[in-house]
């Protein structure tokens, strides 16, 4: 029900009740813009994008509560990525703000002093992504018509050039360990991430098929505490194992049970990535001359030695465990070059059919019928239209 009245003190009365049942009411001198608003409102509870004023004073860091709360998928690593983020970036700037006085402006400038603080183009996206998922879980709710923080100014993302080792590199870095030779292989072979690696266990090696199934991750995440969860895409995945490798691994785990663990420290304690580059790791990337050398660019490794040894896109995206091929091709459009030159050595036979039977009809006055390109004629110089 709406109305509009005049009261007795010369104010016009708006009022209506929302889908609750509550009243709400605004006074106005003129009657004109007491219909207005009244009129918006209707409008607004038709299409869908009503608010009720009384839920759109909930402050951003009492809703922020809500939003990592039910975030019951995220992986450890990225929960206590957002939970960082919230205390040290969103809710200082915005925990008191009522979420309808969050406005675009705003966000933009906070974000431009983001910027200018020093953090990287991508935490910076991170940090706004925080702000603006707690903001979308406000539209949902009913508590803004819109979201304040789409449409920001980011800035851009600049990606390093990926470094990838040859096959020869990755035998002299594994050479230059001690502890970590073995590592270094299955890293740069099979394409594993470091968590996966990690979280290996005996079970879960098929020597005798040449697989390894990774179905385990482990991360550290809030000062070095250790989690156990699934991998990266929450699916599991078959790699195989190069026959190189085989022996040495049977050698490795041939004292050990199903559930141990493949790679331990030498006192049989978990892998941690940053202990392990401290130990050993580093010091072998800088003797063979690749000081910075990352383990997760050994997962880069396997990708290029993957690809130059002629695997296909749809073949690396499995070993690797992407979602989709176009993203593997996205990530690694580089190591397809090749690829471009086969296109581009094609179109030269198909334009060279052309022209040679071109240069036919001009000579003897035959007419040109073209027959439609197969792999097969594409390439026969032979081929020539009647």
């Amino acid at each position: 029900m709406a109305s509009v009245t005049k009261r007795p003190n010369g104010q016009w009365r708006a009022r209506y009740r929302d889908s609750a049942g509550n009243e709400h009411a605004r006074h106005f001198a003129r009657k004109v813009d007491a219909q207005a608003w009244l009129d918006g409102v209707t409008t607004a509870v038709q299409t869908g994008s009503y608010v009720d004023p009384a839920r759109s004073r909930l402050t951003v860091g009492s809703l922020a509560e809500q939003w990592i709360e039910g975030k019951v998928s995220l992986k450890p690593t990225t929960r206590a990525l957002y939970d960082s983020v919230l205390g040290t970036h969103v809710l200082p700037r915005w925990q008191n703000i009522p979420l309808t006085r969050v406005e675009h402006g705003d966000v933009q400038a906070w974000v431009a002093q983001l910027v200018a603080s020093g953090q990287s183009a991508g935490h910076v996206r991170k940090i706004h992504g925080v702000l603006s998922g707690i903001l979308s879980l406000a539209v949902r709710d009913r508590r803004l018509p819109s979201n304040p923080a789409l449409g920001v100014d980011l800035p851009r993302m600049r990606e390093r050039p990926r470094r990838y080792l040859t096959a020869r590199q990755v035998e002299q870095l594994a050479a230059a360990t001690v502890d970590g030779r073995l590592a270094v292989l299955v890293l740069a072979y099979c394409g594993l991430r470091w968590s996966e690696l990690a979280a290996l266990r005996v079970g879960r090696l098929d020597l005798m098929r040449r697989r390894v199934i990774v179905a385990e991750a482990m991360t550290e995440v809030n000062g070095g505490r250790l989690v156990w969860g699934t991998p990266k895409s929450h699916e599991s995945r078959s790699v195989p194992i190069p026959r190189i490798l085989i022996d040495d691994l049977a050698i490795h785990v041939a004292d050990k049970g199903r559930d141990d663990l493949v790679f331990t420290t030498p006192n049989g304690a978990p892998l941690r990535n940053r202990n392990a580059r401290r130990d050993w790791f580093d010091a072998a990337a800088s003797s063979i001359g690749e000081p910075g050398l990352t383990p997760h660019e050994l997962r880069h490794t396997a990708a290029s030695l993957a690809v130059g040894a002629g695997a296909n896109v749809k073949a690396v995206q499995r070993m690797l465990g992407h979602a989709s091929a176009a993203l593997t091709l996205d990530r690694y459009a580089d190591l397809f070059d090749d690829d471009l030159d086969a296109v581009a050595d094609r179109l030269d036979a198909v334009a060279r059919t052309a022209r040679g039977l071109l240069a036919d009809s001009l000579r003897t006055g035959a007419e040109i019928r073209i027959l439609p390109t197969t792999p097969e004629t594409a390439t026969d110089p032979e081929i020539r239209g009647l």
